[in-house]
Formats: C-alpha cells, sequence, structure tokens
C-alpha cells in the first residue's frame, strides 16, 4: 500500500530541508516512489523592505513502508 508524507518549509532554508527528508527516508527504511514539490508564489508586502520574500515549499513524498 503506498502512503505519502508531508514536509513544509521556507524557501531560504531548502538544506535543512532537504536533509529532514533525506533523513526520514533513511531512518523509516521505506522505499520511494516518488518526490514531488512545490514552491508558493512570492507575494510582495508593501512594508516590508526586502525585495523578495521568502516562499514556502511543500515537498509530498510517495512511498511504500517496509515490511512489518
Amino acid at each position: 500500500m503506498q502512503k505519502i508524507k508531508l514536509f513544509k518549509g521556507v524557501e531560504s532554508e531548502m538544506e535543512d530541508l532537504e536533509e529532514d527528508v533525506n533523513r526520514w527516508i533513511e531512518s523509516a527504511g521505506v522505499k520511494v516512489v516518488s518526490v514531488v514539490g512545490n514552491i508558493a508564489p512570492q507575494t510582495r508586502d508593501p512594508n516590508s523592505l526586502e525585495s523578495f520574500p521568502v516562499s514556502d515549499i511543500l515537498v509530498i513524498v510517495t512511498y511504500e513502508a517496509a515490511d512489518a
């Protein structure tokens, strides 16, 4: 049976998100079927001094659980 695992992070911390996903895959001992991701569109805050605000990132891992 296939299952999913969701990971959420922010654009400025992509390396941390990548490490979290890889660490989970290794520790869970699952067979990964697919990995897809999405980055949210940036919305400009008129009160912000930043030219490009940080976007949210969603990673979806589809996997098969190890045999019990």
